[in-house]
């Protein structure tokens, strides 16, 4: 996948987290993306979360020996998703949410601790109607750390 054109000013092309909240409606402490650094419209998106010791979820997961929960890997993967379909069809995410209906074939590879940069990678295999089916792929270093098949559906959020 390939990042979008630079902007004629010569930065290179980013969604930082004040574009990434006006996609996704998760806030602190369940906003899982940081940054996106390749979207590529109907193709994939490539993204990443930096995790710090900060994290909420460490004092629990597990004292002395913080590792970030894999569901939480995977939902990093699902937001990252989330953020490509809204680019991808223009929507506007304050009347629409990205829900997941399905999740197929997860391998949790190693750990995620602080200090790690996970980054995200989501690809499209099938799209019917508002039903997404994705690959999505969690490296640090280079290293795989997490993998699976993600469907989610497109929802007006009134219909709920």
């Amino acid at each position: 996948m390939t990042s979008a054109p630079a902007p004629a000013n010569g930065t290179a092309f980013v969604d930082d987290i004040r574009s990434i909240m006006e996609m996704l409606p998760h806030r602190y402490p369940f906003l899982l993306v940081d940054r996106v650094v390749g979207f590529e419209s109907g193709v994939g998106i490539t993204a990443y979360k930096n995790v710090t010791f900060n994290e909420n979820f460490f004092q629990g997961h597990f004292p002395g020996q913080p590792i970030m929960p894999g569901v939480l890997i995977l939902e990093a993967l699902a937001q990252a998703g989330g953020i490509f379909v809204v680019k991808t069809m223009g929507i506007n995410s304050t009347d629409k949410l990205f829900l997941f209906t399905g999740i197929d074939g997860v391998k949790i590879r190693r750990p995620v601790v602080p200090g790690d940069r996970l980054n995200l990678e989501a690809s499209v295999i099938r799209r019917k109607m508002n039903i997404w089916k994705m690959q999505g792929r969690a490296t640090v270093d280079g290293e795989l750390v997490a993998e699976g098949i993600f469907t989610a559906a497109v929802v007006d959020k009134g219909k709920m």
